[in-house]
């Protein structure tokens, strides 16, 4: 297929890793280098370009995935900084959906950390190739070769390693770069903006060569071209290198490996040739597919500016009330004024105005083609997860999947004048995010903010005072439980009454299963009348979905059962509103006959700490019915990794700092719903 040249020049890549691995610091280096900025900004005076939102300086931790796009060896690298912290893992999860490929960004002293676990798995689940950075070279502890060794135990990865560090810790001075077998040092009066290629030192020579001879190894098993001439003992082209090499990461059968010190300016340009190098373009990877709305048949949108129009809206912000819209353009092309068909929601919308993004700052641009990841202004009533197409040439583009929130906090206004103000404000931020909610409880008349954690929420009040100017008193942060079955359950429920002058009448015979944990819920039809109508199933299925959602016990969801409706009763009164409310009626009776559990929320919690406090710390776990899965030894810090229910999570920031002096930390993560 022929395809745009321009294409090959465009890489979509994010920046991923846990939180504090420094992958805000690096983006800012690539900026500065890249020339996008002319000073550099960091995390810790408050001052990082990509950490623009003022949560965001003041807590030195990135929130929001912010936008930005620079230029190196005349390419085009629009760049995703994402969050690392678990509270906020919407963002990343919407960013590794729209992008080509990643730079997974490791400490060389904690290696991969929880989180980076999980974004690393996000984006495999995206099938995103991913290049590797191991950073802070420079601090003590540092062991480039112990993360190397984590990223293929943890990860089921395969590194490859492109460098080596020249020292470590105090001592570290450059990276020796496997391919070129020559080490590059960095100037330090210039920031790190020069540096100079020089022969091996002698005391790094026979390790490179052993590296070296790994690498074409790794290559040859890989790629017939360079395996003959690897047998054949003949000397293989960097070109030849560089083609296998990128070709194996594409297919994500491979992970190269670099290292350097973002803080210190070493190790960046090289970062940038491999981005170049061996992350894909828009061609590279597998053309979009979606389906004909109404449809089940598939459809595919190859990277190609002059085809039709299907791009995703990935991201919503809410900047002084105005709506900005983030997309991916996968195919096609968009002008301002266009009027294009958001096939999600069946409506037109117009492009009043097209953003290239920087950070928070915007440059208007007149049109935007395949590959380009642009905002937009205009877009009324399109959310994130919707597709714009052409309409005489519709697609839906498999939407976003988020997480359910975990834990609710009542809220309300501290002037009463504000109340009215502060729902309004919810309104925008839900629209932002789609992993918070807001709900008015009709029993209580109190406005409840659900989110994914007490970070979450706390960010989300400060930004209703800082953003919204809505001042607001919190009750203590809840629990969001689940509800589910313990056996299976066949049950039969009639409906006959009369409404507004008119008999209505239905009757279905359900089966109820409890299904594993995570296996979400199902619906089965087995009824095997062919007189019964399509809108009547449709209705017995909405009615069914319905009392799922408002729960047996407590009211609260309720997950991991499988219903199966076996026969359904239906006489000439019957109608697809009386088929709705007896299989809700069904099923919440058979829930009742099929004992009903409730669940809690259980998280995977990584404490990692010096060796002389885990009694204390395994014992205050305990305290909290926390389970201790796993004790391991990292250097000379010892990590535990316990499930813990939710409920008992609450305030354990302080409480881990008190009984370990302040020397210990804490990473926490749902993991699965389980008994109360």
């Amino acid at each position: 297929m022929a395809f745009d040249k321009k294409l090959t020049k465009i890489r979509n890549i994010g920046i991923i890793a846990h939180i504090d691995a420094g992958k805000t610091t690096v983006t800012e280096r690539i900026l500065y280098y890249t020339g996008r900025v002319h000073k550099i900004g960091e995390v810790h005076n408050g001052e990082a370009t990509m950490d623009w939102m003022p949560d965001e300086k003041e807590r030195g931790i990135t929130i929001t995935s912010a936008v930005t796009t620079c230029k190196w060896r005349n390419h085009n690298i629009n760049i995703i900084d994402t969050p690392g912290h678990v509270d906020f893992t919407v963002e990343v999860e919407r960013s590794l959906r729209v992008l080509d490929g990643a730079v997974g960004v490791f400490c060389a002293v904690g290696g991969v950390e929880p989180q980076s676990e999980t974004v690393w798995h996000q984006a495999d689940n995206y099938n995103v190739p991913k290049i590797a950075f191991v950073n802070k070279m420079d601090r003590i502890g540092a062991d480039f070769h112990m993360v190397v060794e984590m990223i293929k135990d943890r990860l089921g990865a395969y590194p490859l390693v492109l460098q080596l560090p020249w020292g470590a810790e105090s001592d570290f001075k450059g990276i020796i770069d496997i391919l070129k077998m020559k080490v590059i040092v960095w100037d330090e009066e210039s920031m790190g903006a020069k540096f100079t290629e020089l022969p091996l030192p002698s005391e790094m020579e026979e390790e490179a060569k052993q590296y070296r001879e790994m690498l074409l190894e790794t290559i040859a098993e890989r790629d017939d071209v360079i395996m003959e001439e690897y047998l054949a003992d003949k000397e293989i082209s960097m070109n030849e290198l560089k083609r296998a090499i990128r070709s194996a990461t594409i297919n994500s059968d491979l992970v190269p490996v670099l290292c350097g010190s973002a803080l210190k300016n070493k190790g960046i340009q090289p970062l940038l040739d491999s981005i170049v190098d061996f992350l894909p373009s828009p061609v590279d990877v597998p053309p979009i597919a979606g389906t004909i709305p109404g449809t089940d048949n598939k459809k595919t949108f190859p990277a190609d500016p002059k085809g039709d129009l299907a791009a995703l809206a990935f991201k919503v912000a809410m900047d002084a009330g105005r709506k900005t819209t983030y997309l991916r353009i996968y195919s096609g092309s968009v002008k301002v004024g266009d009027t294009v068909y958001n096939s999600a929601k069946g409506i037109k919308e117009k492009f009043s105005r097209l953003l290239r993004m920087h950070s928070n700052k915007r440059e208007r641009i007149e049109q935007a083609c395949a590959g380009d990841i642009v905002a937009s202004m205009g877009l009324k009533r399109t959310t994130t997860g919707d597709t714009l197409c052409n309409e005489n040439n519709p697609v839906l583009l498999e939407p976003i999947w988020f997480n359910e929130p975990v834990i609710n906090v009542a809220l309300e206004a501290k002037r009463v004048q504000d109340q009215e103000k502060l729902l309004d404000s919810l309104a925008k931020l839900a629209e932002e995010d789609p992993t918070f909610r807001f709900r008015v409880d009709d029993d209580t008349g109190q406005t409840i903010i659900s989110g994914m954690g007490e970070l979450h929420i706390e960010i989300l009040v400060s930004r209703l005072k800082n953003e919204f100017f809505v001042e607001t008193n919190q009750g203590k942060p809840q629990v969001v439980y689940r509800e589910t079955i313990k056996k299976p359950v066949e049950h039969e429920e009639v409906f006959k009454r009369e409404i507004g002058g008119a008999l209505h009448f239905a009757g279905v015979k359900i089966m109820l299963d409890p299904l594993p944990r995570g296996s979400a819920n199902t619906f089965v039809n087995k009824s095997n009348n062919p007189d019964v109508p399509k809108e009547f199933i449709s209705a017995v299925k909405e009615g069914i979905t319905e009392a799922e959602r408002s729960g047996i016990i407590m009211g609260y969801p309720v997950i991991d059962i499988g219903t199966t409706l076996l026969d359904i009763y239906m006489k000439e009164e019957s109608d697809a509103m009386a088929f709705k409310i007896v299989s809700s009626m069904a099923f919440k009776n058979a829930c009742q006959k099929a004992e009903p559990l409730l669940l809690e929320p259980i998280m995977r919690v990584e404490v990692t700490l010096p060796e002389q406090f885990m009694g204390e710390v395994i014992n205050d776990l305990n305290a909290r019915q926390g389970k201790i899965e796993q004790i391991s030894a990292k250097g000379n810090v010892q990590t535990i990794t316990a499930m813990v229910p939710l409920s008992k999570m609450f305030g354990y920031s302080t409480a881990l700092r008190s009984v370990s002096q302040g020397r210990a930390t804490f990473a926490m993560q749902f993991s699965h719903y389980d008994n109360v």
